[in-house]
């Protein structure tokens, strides 16, 4: 918003100074990249993160395989899971020792997460392994997959127009110091008897 305050600094007026007139201008390019310029590489950005991310979205789906394994027995909550205030999130999930046969056909006797509340002996359930039957986590699906690369490009053309901001500003600024420093000069010249009544100026 505030390079399209600087563009009031086209008016005519006779006390516009030069300065005056570069800064609208900074004004308006500034403006101009963040309306075309960061839209643009946030498309290029989210553009690029789709492509990668639906790849891997391809990849995960094929080499990570949904098998289900049979509980063996229930075991008692890790150490780390006995935080109150985050144990709600995981009473719809308990540690089991179970058995499965990977895709390979290799059989498997391992700790796993059950997605049960009460797990017995015998119960069934569905796991994530790779070809080789070690448990993954499950694979990233396509929506999730084109959310982040959405986010991604947004953040990427927020970040660009941020950038351009700053620059504006930057120049902005040091337009403002060199004319306090012309203003310095100009009255280091004028001399500490500028306008008295009698001093010959």
């Amino acid at each position: 918003m505030r390079a399209i305050g600087g563009l009031r600094r086209w008016r005519r007026n006779p006390l516009r100074r030069t300065t005056d007139l570069v800064e609208a201008w900074v004004a308006l390019v500034a403006l101009l990249l963040m309306l075309a310029a960061a839209p643009l590489v946030g498309t290029l950005v989210g553009g690029a993160a789709q492509q990668t991310l639906q790849r891997s979205v391809r990849e995960q789906h094929r080499t990570r395989h949904l098998v289900t394994a049979t509980v063996v027995r229930k075991l008692d909550r890790a150490p780390l899971d006995t935080d109150p205030e985050t144990s709600s999130a995981r009473d719809l999930r308990s540690r089991v020792l179970a058995e499965w046969t990977g895709p390979d056909g290799s059989a498997h006797r391992e700790v796993a997460i059950a997605g049960l509340v009460s797990p017995h002996a015998g119960d069934r359930f569905a796991i994530w392994t790779d070809r080789q039957g070690r448990i993954v986590a499950r694979p990233l699906d396509s929506a999730t997959a084109t959310t982040h690369a959405v986010l991604a490009g947004v953040g990427a053309a927020l970040l660009t127009a941020g950038v351009v901001e700053c620059a504006r500003r930057l120049i902005v600024w040091r337009m403002v110091r060199r004319r306090y420093a012309r203003w310095d000069r100009a009255w280091e010249q004028a001399g500490p008897d500028w306008g008295r009544t009698g001093t010959g100026s």
